[in-house]
């Protein structure tokens, strides 16, 4: 059932999940900051964005050659109510994404909410709604492969640690007003009814900027 494809995928995912895990890092940001200077780490996220743009290329075109067997594939009406949820889920990541300031967030525009903490809308419900919206949708797929389960499972792995990795960043950077946030917002499940006020908080003078996957200074 799992072919040499499927080894060749599992192991770029985890090479691509590594890379990026070290480039979001304060290790890589800190030797950043070192050789380009305050100015230069402006565009730091911009050129994360485009490095990670850049290797998950052959990862697609990896999964076009290896489809893999499919494992299962679910009929109508139900494949319909898949798909309806999937598309809910795009909407979710598309508003998420509007909410966290789209350019700012693939760093073209560096300086929009620099250094504040702001939490409102789909983020005053749960803390990690772009984890949450992709796994949905990727878990939501009406047609299974083996190449597919594999690259879901290491990434529901991969975006878990990435969550635990970016709030630790952002409550170095934010103290007290993000633990408090954290304690009081849910991590995944998203509750009903906003139930934290918006808040804007400056940063505590952190010199290392959340990782680039992050919404970081702008919720």
């Amino acid at each position: 059932m799992f072919t040499t494809s499927t080894l060749i995928l599992a192991l770029y995912l985890i090479a691509f999940a590594l890379l990026h895990s070290l480039l979001a890092g304060t290790w890589a940001k800190r030797r950043a900051r070192r050789a380009f200077g305050p100015e230069g780490m402006r565009w730091y996220r911009l050129i994360f964005t485009l490095v990670a743009a850049a290797t998950l290329l052959p990862l697609l075109r990896l999964f076009y050659l290896f489809p893999g067997e499919v494992l299962y594939s679910v009929p109508a009406p139900w494949r319909w109510g898949m798909v309806a949820l999937q598309a809910a889920a795009a909407f979710g990541l598309a508003k998420t994404l509007l909410e966290a300031g789209p350019l700012r967030f693939l760093g073209i525009r560096p300086e929009a909410g620099e250094g504040q903490l702001i939490v409102r809308g789909i983020y005053c419900r749960t803390r990690n709604p772009l984890f949450l919206f992709a796994l949905i949708f990727l878990w939501l797929t009406p047609v299974m492969t083996t190449n597919l389960l594999v690259l879901y499972i290491i990434a529901t792995v991969y975006f878990y640690l990435g969550s635990v990795h970016e709030e630790r960043m952002m409550a170095e950077e934010f103290g007290a007003a993000y633990l408090d946030y954290r304690d009081r917002v849910p991590k995944f499940i998203p509750r009903l009814r906003c139930e934290y006020p918006e808040t804007r908080v400056e940063a505590e003078g952190s010199e290392d900027e959340p990782g680039p996957g992050s919404r970081s200074r702008k919720r």
